[in-house]
């Protein structure tokens, strides 16, 4: 089967990493670049080392452009937040697939909207959640099963950002900004929603307790309490102002599940606490942390998977569901909520 033709909206490291692991999986093959200036799109380009077979690669500055290319059939997307919806709308509505960058939306209506699209044009969309496709996330899922009935979780993701020095020193960018669809919630919190909702499914309840910038008015980090039935508790603790060490557990009736972080998992382990003994459950970490998205995303389109494609928009609309909720009660309010 031929490599998928695929176009990417957004110049920057994710998109990079994407490009690169993707094409190492042999399914796919860039053949477009969008950016509003063409220097900074050639300038992309040339930081990528591709094979000769995509040396032919065509720059397009309008999106209306991009969206009737018909050399391409899937349209990756990695443009700041807030114009996640609008850049996927337009692709969808030219009857691409559409791979999209978390959080692939910042309303539920959104979201909701773009998935009704999707079906109409019978075309794929999948929010980028890369961490979930992981082996050992995998494995994290099925060791579940050995702890028996759940008592709660913490999951964590806590990673200083260097642009938090930025804010410092009195700018403004995208990641810190409200006006983006910024903050910690959006940008490392979505990746501990989304696990919580792979794992456990949607809670019953859920509350936010942030730590807000002065500067932007945007979450820095903070902890965010899922509520299950039968009492049990997530704790999802996640920060851009912070780093931590603490790791991710979840507690059973006959023992435990522990990763180190909830992405990148290098190993799962499984702790009895009756016998004392821990085992190694988890499996070998693959080389490149977007190949097994791409992968699965690959498989999705050749095979019109829409099974699974409903699958992952159960997962998808179950985080914005969260994330939505718990940032109005605080107050983080975005461009297009009330739309």
């Amino acid at each position: 089967m031929a490599p998928i033709p695929f176009a990417i909206i957004g110049t920057n490291w994710i998109t990079r990493d994407f490009i690169h692991h993707a094409h190492s999986t042999q399914k796919w093959q860039l053949r477009a670049i969008y950016s509003r200036s063409a220097e900074t799109a050639e300038t992309f380009q040339s930081s990528l080392s591709l094979p000769s077979s995509t040396a032919d690669i065509t720059i397009h500055t309008s999106l209306s452009a991009l969206a009737a290319d018909p050399s391409v059939s899937t349209i990756y997307i990695a443009s700041p937040n807030i114009l996640h919806f609008s850049h996927a709308r337009q692709m969808l509505w030219a009857g691409k697939n559409v791979v999209i960058e978390k959080p692939a939306t910042t309303t539920t209506k959104q979201l909701e909207e773009l998935f009704k699209i999707a079906r109409e044009k019978k075309v794929v969309l999948v929010e980028a959640f890369r961490h979930l496709h992981e082996v050992n996330f995998k494995k994290l899922k099925e060791g579940l099963s050995k702890i028996g009935h759940l008592h709660g979780a913490t999951l964590n993701f806590c990673q200083f950002s260097s642009r938090y020095d930025a804010v410092l020193r009195g700018e403004r960018p995208n990641v810190f900004s409200l006006e983006f669809g910024g903050g910690a919630l959006m940008d490392l919190g979505v990746y501990c929603v989304a696990a919580a909702v792979e794992l456990f499914g949607e809670p019953v309840s859920s509350t936010y307790f942030l730590k807000i910038i002065p500067e932007t008015e945007s979450d820095g980090g903070g902890m965010l309490v899922l509520r299950y039935k039968e009492g049990m508790t997530v704790s999802c603790t996640f920060s851009k102002m912070w780093d931590s060490g603490m790791g991710c557990e979840v507690w059973g009736e006959k023992g435990g599940v522990r990763v180190e972080r909830i992405t990148d998992i290098e190993n799962v382990g499984f702790w009895d606490p009756r016998r004392k003994v821990r085992e190694e459950i988890g499996g070998e970490k693959r080389e490149g942390n977007l190949v097994e998205e791409a992968e699965v995303f690959a498989k999705l389109i050749e095979e019109e998977d829409w099974e699974g494609v409903e699958r992952w928009e159960r997962v998808s609309l179950g985080v914005v569901r969260i994330t939505e909720k718990v940032r109005r009660e605080c107050g983080l309010t975005f461009p297009g909520d009330e739309e």
